[in-house]
């Protein structure tokens, strides 16, 4: 075997894209940030607007205000946790949740298409507290259909950002309607808000329940009374 001088001895060349900082020069593998996921989520909506640094600095001030000392082991990385965390529950403020329907299918199906239980967690604008609950969503068809997991889709991205749930229900049931040409559109949402649970008048096991009705089920009884009655269905 070949002996190798030691002080000859370079360390090998760091190439690979990922392995390079923003200027192009090589450094080691110690000094590289987390890998993206494996496998992205290319329907998630981006975070790019958010400013995280501005975030991470008005945490410090309130941790201040409130006597905390943000410098303390436990506090250090905790600006940057609620940046990153704000950052994922309002990345759908600049999105169109509506192009989640923009990939529809031809059938000759007028009947009613329900999905139930579509677990949603969203941000109460008037304290920033989390309300979290179920979606359900129903539509009549005009000769196009649209994947079932796309309404899911919508309600996971209209969820994040900073509203009031009666806003929320009724912008879910405006996408759909137009976006499908749907001729009738049911949404009901429930949920439990934290700002009355832990805060305030402290009610836990409180729940609010919205509605949004469009065409056929909020012009006509009876389908709004079948709609509804496939919703509060025990399974």
């Amino acid at each position: 075997m070949q002996n190798v001088d030691p002080r000859s001895y370079k360390e090998p060349s760091c190439n690979l894209p990922f392995l390079q900082n923003d200027s192009g020069a090589n450094c080691n593998a110690a000094s590289v940030s987390p890998e993206p996921p494996l496998f992205p989520d290319r329907n998630a909506p981006s975070r790019d607007h958010v400013d995280l640094p501005r975030i991470e600095q008005a945490v410090r001030i309130i941790l201040d205000a409130v006597g905390e000392d943000p410098d303390r082991e436990g506090l250090l990385e905790t600006p940057a946790r609620v940046a990153r965390m704000y950052a994922e529950m309002f990345a759908g403020l600049k999105s169109d949740p509506g192009r989640h329907l923009a990939k529809v299918f031809t059938e000759e199906y007028d009947e009613i298409v329900l999905v139930r239980d579509i677990s949603f967690c969203s941000m109460c604008e008037h304290h920033l507290l989390p309300f979290t609950g179920r979606a359900h969503i129903a539509y009549l068809p005009s000769g196009k259909v649209v994947g079932l997991s796309k309404l899911a889709r919508v309600v996971e991205e209209v969820a994040r950002r900073p509203q009031v749930q009666e806003r929320m229900t009724q912008t879910i049931a405006d996408l759909v309607e137009e976006r499908l040409s749907a001729t009738g559109v049911a949404v009901v949402c429930e949920a439990t808000h934290s700002c009355m649970t832990m805060r305030g008048v402290r009610k836990p096991g409180s729940l609010c329940l919205t509605s949004a009705m469009r065409g056929a089920f909020r012009d006509d009884p009876k389908s709004r009374a079948e709609v509804l009655g496939l919703i509060n269905r025990e399974v």
